[in-house]
């Protein structure tokens, strides 16, 4: 029998036998994992309007960096493929800038500078460094961060330090998101998974909400009167993406319905072209019905257009078109735009450096205006922090390292300029400024 046939009731049951399956050892490792977690008991300071994602501009924040002096035993994670970060051996395509972070945030490298001193970077699991992310935020005007969790990080094999290091990293930034007067919300990534891990994403959310108190902090984010969590990957015809539609389908309906740990107001991260079942949507008959299930709809368009004129064009054909089936439905609708996209030092130099070219902040302005111009009432900007694809819009510098690898820059433009553009998207989508080019 496949898993698409058996019934609710059958996939609670395979969810219960998979947790009574895991060996002590591995139970023990896995509860250490979540030992940590803690209710928000600190003071909020109050700021953005948590209640709804309407005329909101929000980030995804992946957190995912690491060093080897961080505590979290992961190495250089997201800085190399492997544990040995250095000239030629690196994943990252834009070096942040740390020019106002403290000694403590520095990390050392092998990478030199231009003048021979030793570049550093930063671990996503200093509070001082996330801390800093969300005053940011706040200082131009961003509305908040959509956490990621991979969930395939909560699956048995993958090992418990990504775990223990993702809930330290949920923490820090509820605590960060509370003391800047940002909202935050949970966002699970579902990459990887099959089937029959689905189960430890339910236990995942049960520990959540029942240990960290999750969506019950002043900064936590809500949509029509219910705390949100993204679901991402919905949908895509992508090989990488091996789960069915049938136990998304049961994820989403216990978020949403079930009586101890749902409540909640759902954002389905799905492929551009999720209406029309092209692209890279799957044609799986049951997706439409069960996007209905969601209270909004966000369709990832990062990489999808290179061009000012290809900004349009994917405006007219799905951001304008998208809406008006979401209207439709009665669900809300969160187009992505990103400031540009480089992947050379991920794929060892077989991809082109600055892929797709910042212009200065022009492209990302563009996708702005299109966005708002096709009746957008919230923006999602992919990504605040990633350097890995070049979509950071934090602060990063002109004047990488030099030597074997190769970096992009901000092309000239203040370290803060994508701050401060996301920042004033937010005044175009609550009409604060003239829609203008």
């Amino acid at each position: 029998m496949t898993l698409g046939l058996i019934s609710r009731r059958g996939i609670l049951l395979l969810t219960l036998l998979g947790w009574a399956l895991a060996s002590p050892a591995e139970e023990e490792r896995y509860l250490r994992a979540y030992a940590p977690l803690a209710p928000f008991q600190g003071s909020s300071v109050a700021g953005v309007d948590t209640r709804t994602l309407d005329r909101k501009v929000v980030c995804g924040y992946q957190g995912w960096f690491r060093t080897p002096k961080d505590g979290s035993g992961l190495n250089w994670q997201h800085y190399s493929r492997d544990e040995e970060f250095r000239p030629g051996n690196c994943t990252i395509d834009l070096w942040p800038d740390l020019s106002e972070f403290s000694p403590d945030e520095k990390h050392p490298t092998p990478f030199k500078n231009r003048d021979g001193s030793t570049a550093h970077v930063f671990s996503s699991l200093n509070s001082k460094t996330v801390n800093r992310h969300f005053r940011w935020m706040k200082e131009y005007g961003i509305d908040g961060a959509f956490v990621q969790r991979f969930a395939l990080n909560v699956r048995p094999g993958i090992g418990y330090d990504e775990l223990a290091a993702d809930n330290r990293k949920l923490m820090l930034c509820r605590d960060a998101a509370n003391q800047a007067g940002r909202s935050y919300a949970l966002m699970y990534d579902l990459t990887s998974l099959q089937d029959s891990d689905f189960d430890r994403v339910y236990r995942d959310w049960k520990l959540l909400r029942r240990r960290m108190k999750l969506t019950r902090d002043p900064a936590y984010l809500h949509h029509q009167d219910r705390p949100v969590v993204g679901i991402w990957g919905v949908g895509f015809s992508d090989p990488k993406r091996r789960y069915s539609l049938a136990v998304v389908e049961e994820f989403i309906r216990f978020v949403k319905d079930n009586p101890d740990y749902g409540g909640c107001s759902v954002v389905l991260g799905v492929p551009t072209g999720w209406r029309e079942q092209k692209f890279d949507a799957t044609d799986d008959n049951s997706l439409h019905r069960i996007l209905q299930m969601a209270d909004v709809i966000s369709p990832w368009s990062v990489g999808r257009y290179a061009k000012m004129e290809e900004i349009e064009r994917h405006a007219e054909d799905y951001w304008r078109l998208d809406q008006l089936w979401c209207r439709t439905n009665k669900l809300d609708y969160l187009p992505v735009v990103f400031p540009g996209f480089s992947w050379h030092n991920m794929h060892a130099g077989k991809r082109p450096l600055n892929e797709i070219p910042r212009q200065g902040g022009r492209f990302f302005w563009k996708q702005m205006l299109e966005a708002k111009g096709a009746g957008a009432r919230m923006l999602y900007v992919a990504m605040f922090d990633e350097l890995d694809e070049g979509t950071a819009i934090f602060k990063c510098t002109n004047d990488p390292p030099t030597g074997k690898s190769k970096f992009t820059t901000y092309e000239g433009k203040p370290s803060d300029h994508y701050l401060w553009l996301t920042g004033q998207a937010g005044r175009l989508i609550r009409e604060e400024i003239p829609e203008r080019n």
